[in-house]
């Protein structure tokens, strides 16, 4: 958690924005001031020419998986992850009060809001989904165009914000649907106190066996890998970079372990290290032990 009063931060889309919510929810007791930037390119330039302190970036989704572009930003940005937030993702259907589900005939939502809840607009074929760049961007939109027959699919802060009416309720097609965010830094020599997770992008070697040799170097060393990820090298097709994200108990040096990587890898490079951020299973987990 960074301990500021005041704190400018970059997030994809506008106010009432789950980018936006997420910022809130790290940045607690912050006076938050947020640059709203239609795309992750936006946010990244942002946050590298020293406009804002931070940036809030999406990363993966529980049913919609990775988001590969932003990782292919990661390799290309010199930007430092310092901390992580995941955000339970709720979607609605708004609109401008005084219409029923039987007067739209146009859905407005960010791409992926829509493949969340395409079941959902499977059940009402008579609403066409039109991709746009943000989810409460898009409930900005009716309330400032006054759009009729039009609604967006978006969180409760952006019906409340732009004072539009819900008319249908959790239209996502998984019910336990988080987003995870990273926080972004542009100096890397803000570190975090007591990081116990990182992440790390590396290219291996084009020998056989390769990845498998990095993977037991983290294995000796008792660090778990939560997650791995390839990525398309620009330039280099069909070779890939490895994003992998570590956690680790006390006594664990994740500096000798990527010391000893050198040996089966062409790149290796740590992106962050952090706090590991809490998840909905891991505080359902802590309240059932708490209870027992």
């Amino acid at each position: 958690m960074i301990m500021k009063k005041n704190v400018q931060i970059a997030i994809q889309g506008a106010a009432a924005s789950f980018h936006h919510q997420a910022a809130n929810t790290y940045f607690e007791n912050t006076d938050l001031q947020i640059r709203e930037c239609r795309s992750f390119e936006q946010v990244c330039e942002t946050l590298k020419n020293g406009e804002v302190d931070y940036a809030m970036m999406a990363i993966e989704n529980t049913f919609t998986g990775s988001l590969l572009p932003n990782y292919g930003l990661l390799q290309h940005y010199p930007l430092h992850i310092i901390g992580e937030q995941y955000l339970h993702i709720e979607q609605h259907l708004m609109a401008l009060p005084g219409q029923k589900i039987e007067d739209i005939q146009f859905v407005h939502s960010h791409p992926i809001a829509l493949n969340q809840c395409n079941i959902y607009l499977e059940m009402n074929p008579q609403i066409i989904a039109i991709e746009k760049y943000d989810t409460a961007g898009s409930a900005r939109d009716i309330k400032e165009e006054n759009l009729m027959g039009v609604a967006a699919i978006a969180g409760l802060p952006a019906a409340k914000l732009y004072n539009l009416e819900i008319l249908s309720y959790n239209i996502e097609n998984l019910k336990r649907n988080q987003t995870r965010f990273l926080i972004l830094s542009r100096d890397g020599k803000e570190t975090v106190e007591d990081p116990n997770k990182a992440s790390i992008c590396l290219e291996t070697a084009h020998k056989v066996g390769s990845l498998m040799e990095v993977l037991q170097v983290f294995h000796h060393h008792r660090i778990n890998i939560t997650k791995i990820q390839s990525v398309p090298i620009l330039g280099k097709p069909y070779q890939y970079q490895f994003h992998l994200d570590l956690e680790w108990g006390e006594g664990t040096g994740l500096e000798l372990a990527m010391e000893q990587t050198k040996s089966c890898t062409f790149s290796r490079r740590v992106l962050g290290m952090y706090k590991k951020g809490v998840r909905d299973d891991d505080y359902t987990n802590s309240q059932q032990a708490a209870a027992s």
